[in-house]
């Protein structure tokens, strides 16, 4: 369900009050990823959610790894300026928490930490729940994960290129974390309170223990974490190929002879950036996941003939019914100015709430994003790297749902036909990168001469020919410069 179009007094959505999510584990096993997955999808649905890391919170008062005293993760006594130091950390970001739900009108909080003795957990749980906060202890962070090849690949993907290890040597971190992870073994107690409801994920995913959760909003976010993982993965993102006819939904049209050399100009872009990028993880020491490359398209024509050459090279492409393009209903096909002339009040309607506003007939951004929430858990459940070929629309959505970016900035999204969007999901935040690759007729959905496209309720954020490669560097190669409507680095 996407965020509804209404607010209340509280914040609180879904009669589901405020909760806490307290992760619980060893470090290494997914916790900061699945904390920011879960934190992206609870906000999707419209949710006040937070994040509130104590790593991150100790690396802001304190610093790195290299500004740690020798025994701050030791097991037993300690000095007495450690276990100052780690009690101010710990209260520190725990108050924080607490400002959120009675300042900020947050919602769900999610407590990323190792909590990983029962008095800790008790500890936390009756602090909160005095407060009127349902407690959820989030297992996954405790995902049992007994399997060493997860963590190591953990370690070598994530953890090492953490702001803790910033400047040290690959190996050298590789040791110094697999040394943190010792010294919490000695003293660390799984999770098996039953005290509290609680979410086990085992392995990052192989299995799924569930206790005491009660409402939707929870059984939404059990739904999600089901469905998801940590595996290193990539999501490539790009526009149908120009078609015959541009301007109708109802033709439905083929690709154009210039579609059809678009197809195979995005096909070698691709598979060529994908032996570069495969080349360069490996120069960094960043372990390769080898993964398949599998292409998503809508069953419009013009989406799932621009992936013929794919198949043609022995990939899979999967047509989904839930991507074809928004509905402009009555106005499709229209110009701006005819839309104006003819319905006045609707014009005006949508140009104050082009998210919400559905005209005539027709599907509004809201109604695309929920057409899109399956497509949305596949997405998150795909363990391969993901090609998407599709139109403007679908493709803002589903950008904005990675990039966690607010409902009303959808529509404004620019996805010019000749860029290949990249999308790197990531436990610090979502990399993102754009890459031009053709220039050719169909890429502007705005000529400078011309007008507006009349095509502009797929294309309303479409007021510029996209990105342009420099002269001096190859247009294959070159990411697109910073933009305010570009999701960039987020």
């Amino acid at each position: 369900m996407a965020a509804p179009l209404y607010h209340t007094e509280s914040g609180e959505l879904y009669h589901a009050g405020k909760i806490i999510i307290i992760c619980v584990g060893l470090p290494a096993r997914g916790k900061t990823h699945i904390s920011r997955a879960l934190e992206r999808y609870l906000h999707w649905m419209g949710v006040t959610t937070k994040v509130f890391s104590m790593g991150d919170y100790r690396r802001r008062h304190i610093g790195g790894a290299q500004s740690l005293p020798p025994d701050y993760f030791t097991h037993g006594p300690r000095l007495a300026e450690t276990q100052k130091l780690r009690t101010m950390v710990k209260v520190g970001c725990e108050g924080n928490i607490m400002k959120f739900f009675r300042e900020e009108r947050g919602q769900v909080a999610i407590y990323d930490a190792n909590n990983g003795t029962k008095r800790s957990r008790k500890e936390i749980a009756e602090r909160f729940a005095k407060e009127g906060i349902h407690v959820i202890f989030l297992g996954l962070t405790e995902t049992s994960c007994t399997d060493p090849s997860i963590i190591d690949a953990n370690i070598r993907g994530v953890k090492i290129w953490s702001p803790d290890y910033k400047g040290w040597d690959p190996e050298e971190a590789v040791k110094d974390y697999w040394k943190r992870i010792q010294y919490n073994e000695a003293y660390y107690e799984p999770l098996a309170e039953l005290t509290h409801p609680y979410i086990k994920i085992v392995n990052v995913g192989e299995e799924v223990l569930i206790n005491a959760i009660e409402g939707y909003l929870q059984s939404r976010i059990i739904y999600f974490l089901m469905n998801m993982h940590n595996k290193h993965r990539t999501i490539y993102f790009a526009r149908s190929g120009q078609s015959l006819i541009e301007h109708s939904y109802k033709a439905d049209s083929d690709l154009s002879p210039a579609g059809w050399e678009y197809a195979e100009k995005l096909k070698n872009f691709v598979v060529e950036h994908r032996f570069r990028t495969t080349e360069e993880r490996a120069k960094l020491g960043l372990p390769s996941a080898d993964n398949r490359l599998v292409v998503w398209t809508s069953t419009r024509r013009r989406a799932h003939h621009t992936a013929w050459p794919f198949v043609d090279l022995g990939y899979r492409v999967v047509e989904k019914q839930a991507m074809s393009e928004i509905n402009p209903g009555v106005w499709d096909g229209l110009s701006p100015e005819t839309v104006q002339r003819l319905y006045p009040d609707e014009w005006a309607r949508f140009l104050k709430d082009p998210f919400a506003h559905r005209a005539p007939r027709a599907e509004s951004y809201y109604d695309l994003n929920v057409r899109l929430e399956s497509t949305i858990i596949e997405l998150e459940r795909e363990r391969d790297d993901l090609l998407i070929i599709a139109h403007a629309s679908v493709i803002r959505c589903l950008l904005a749902y990675l990039m966690g970016l607010p409902a009303h900035e959808v529509p404004a999204i620019e996805i010019a036909r000749g860029d290949l969007v990249e999308v790197v999901p990531a436990s610090y935040g979502v990399q993102s990168r754009t890459f031009h690759f053709w220039s050719g007729p169909g890429r502007a959905s705005m000529d400078k001469n011309a007008g507006i496209d009349d095509n502009f309720y797929e294309n309303y954020a479409e007021a510029t020919q996209g990105k342009k490669p420099t002269e001096s560097e190859p247009a294959a190669l070159l990411p697109t410069p910073a933009d305010p409507t570009e999701p960039l680095e987020s």
